[in-house]
């Protein structure tokens, strides 16, 4: 079951999804193998700090982000990898580096990579290392209102 505020939230909007249970995995590239999902459809949410607040960057789970460039998107005079410990407490309905993508349901950010923008469905975990949510990127980029950049 995904986590419960986020089907709570898709439901409400009767946005059309489809879960898919898989076996436990914790990179994105497993997740993908496991998933029967092309690795650039499959989105991972990457927890940063821009100039102090926590964030999203969601790219395709073959990419690495580039702060560099991260930074010059979000007009940010410092940007860095979230630890753990900074972030783990935001999402009480997930498991620990399983948060789907939503950060408007969490009181963050949201900056996608745009090679996502241009598929017409994404799949990210929904709060679970054995599940994932796939959805219409135009349902997602409506509800989610994420910045789009390179990064």
């Amino acid at each position: 079951m995904p986590a419960t505020k986020l089907k709570k939230y898709l439901d409400s909007h009767k946005v059309k999804y489809v879960t898919l249970s898989h076996p436990p995995a914790y990179t994105a590239g497993e997740i993908a193998a496991e998933a029967h999902i092309p690795g650039k459809e499959l989105a991972k949410t990457v927890m940063v700090k821009v100039d102090g607040k926590l964030a999203m960057a969601v790219l395709p789970a073959p990419n690495k982000v580039d702060f560099q460039l991260l930074k010059e998107a979000t007009g940010a005079n410092h940007v860095e990898l979230a630890k753990e410990q900074e972030f783990k407490d935001q999402f009480p309905d997930c498991e620990v580096g399983a948060m789907p993508p939503f950060g408007n349901l969490y009181d963050m950010d949201v900056y996608v990579e745009e090679a996502l923008s241009w598929d017409d469905e994404i799949g990210f975990n929904a709060g679970t290392h054995s599940e994932i949510v796939k959805l219409a990127y135009k349902d997602f980029e409506t509800l989610v209102h994420p910045k789009v950049a390179h990064f």
